[in-house]
């Protein structure tokens, strides 16, 4: 009888260690690791999320942007972020040399044609385009950035109103062709067209000898004084080129394409007006450097626009007590905005750049993007980095505390963002503005 009280009751005391065992470990999930450590050691483990860090916004240098997978074009008055507006610079190549454009030719028309691709904004505000021809010439082998241009002749091929219209296939000669965007460029004259119909031959023998005699084209995004929307596409599309329509003394219907593909020298300049139509609190923070506004918000914008700047001063002293093992250490940021008309990046990248200007990933980026985190939580409206091998480093003296960047730009890829967001300070004091701070989780153990 004792032999089975004594079994029942050692069969009830396992049950309650075994019950204690999983409560435990359900309370605590973020504390990686810690079941792995020895029992002398779980009992150093700390958890600290008031970690001390300044951050704010600062100007970002610009950007690249030739040869990249997608241009943008168009312009967007932003409520906080002001003005932006985007033109390119693209080359346009013959889609056979040596055309031969028979006797007697005459032009008809020639007409630029932009793919749609998607629209960051008012998809129903107008837009104006003006294009130019360049006068200058510029190379597919060399490098330009977003606040670089090229010089133009100065006058106007075309200036061109429209509400973009993406989803509206257009009927061309009989065909139907996918949406574009369709510019008459000789709405003022017939100069361009003629240019090039009547062409020295020598001019149209190869695309070397015409990429020297028609240099290309800029088209120019107008400024809009409010709403608007920023326009990707594909500059290599099938529908991006210039067709020449014209007749001939045996035909009177005939067109040649010159066309826009990946040997065509491209890139964005784009314009935020120096942010003369940004919010008061942005242009106090970001052009008047008044870190201290960091504390309520914080602005990162795409298009060689502004990043977040952020410094680990703690970490001087983090392990100055004796040796640490840093577990888990979360970066967690917040979307200010409810309103999410214009939606926030997909994805921020989160770098460092040492004191002579280099960029470089955060070690944890070698675990992947699933490990490293930085894509936006559209249910809590969060993004979160996970920086715990680039903390352990640091403390162990392996690399400097060097200053961090949050970006909309990934400067390991030649992708364009448009996007941009407001996000919550370290301490937000703003009413009406979420009071989720930024914050940083650190979880590590003491050694000794």
């Amino acid at each position: 009888m004792k032999s089975n009280l004594f079994r029942i009751f050692s069969v009830l005391v396992f049950i309650v260690i075994l019950v204690f065992l999983v409560y435990s470990c359900k309370k605590d999930p973020y504390q990686v690791g810690i079941n792995l450590l020895p029992p002398s050691d779980t009992l150093n483990v700390k958890t600290s999320d008031t970690a001390s860090f300044v951050a704010h916004s600062v100007l970002q240098d610009s950007i690249r942007t030739d040869e990249t997978t997608l241009s943008i074009l168009g312009s967007l008055m932003d409520p906080v972020f002001g003005s932006t507006t985007a033109g390119f610079y693209m080359q346009y190549r013959l889609s056979a040399e040596a055309p031969d454009f028979g006797t007697n030719s005459g032009l008809d028309s020639i007409v630029l044609m932009i793919p749609y691709g998607t629209i960051y904004g008012d998809t129903n505000a107008l837009q104006t385009l003006k294009v130019y021809e360049l006068s200058k010439d510029f190379y597919i082998d060399s490098i330009y950035y977003s606040n670089q241009s090229v010089e133009t002749y100065g006058i106007p091929l075309a200036n061109y109103t429209f509400k973009p219209a993406r989803y509206d296939s257009l009927t061309i000669g009989g065909v139907k062709t996918a949406p574009h965007i369709r510019i008459n460029l000789n709405q003022f004259t017939n100069y361009f067209g003629n240019k090039i119909l009547h062409a020295p031959a020598a001019s149209l023998s190869t695309n070397v000898n015409f990429l020297e005699f028609m240099k290309g084209l800029y088209i120019e995004s107008s400024r809009t004084a409010s709403g608007g929307a920023l326009l990707s596409f594909d500059p290599t599309s099938l529908l991006s080129g210039i067709v020449v329509y014209f007749h001939n003394a045996d035909n009177d219907s005939l067109h040649f394409n010159i066309i826009g593909n990946s040997l065509c020298a491209r890139f964005n300049h784009f314009d935020h007006n120096h942010y003369l139509n940004a919010s008061s609190e942005f242009r106090q923070q970001v052009l008047l450097h008044d870190t201290t506004l960091g504390k309520n918000n914080l602005f990162i914008q795409g298009l060689g626009g502004v990043r977040v700047r952020i410094r680990l001063p703690f970490l001087k002293t983090f392990g100055k007590s004796g040796k640490i093992a840093i577990n888990n250490a979360t970066l967690t940021i917040k979307n200010a905005e409810t309103d999410t008309t214009l939606q926030p990046p997909v994805k921020l990248t989160l770098v460092i750049v040492d004191t002579a200007g280099n960029v470089a990933f955060l070690v944890d980026e070698t675990e992947g993007t699933s490990y490293a985190g930085g894509y936006y939580n559209t249910t809590a409206r969060t993004y979160q980095f996970r920086i715990t091998r680039h903390m352990q480093q640091v403390v162990d003296g392996k690399i400097k505390n060097y200053d961090m960047y949050l970006m909309a730009n990934d400067p390991s890829t030649n992708v364009l963002v448009t996007n941009r967001v407001m996000l919550t300070g370290t301490k937000p004091q703003l009413p009406g503005f979420s009071a989720d701070r930024v914050k940083l989780q650190v979880i590590y153990t003491k050694l000794h």
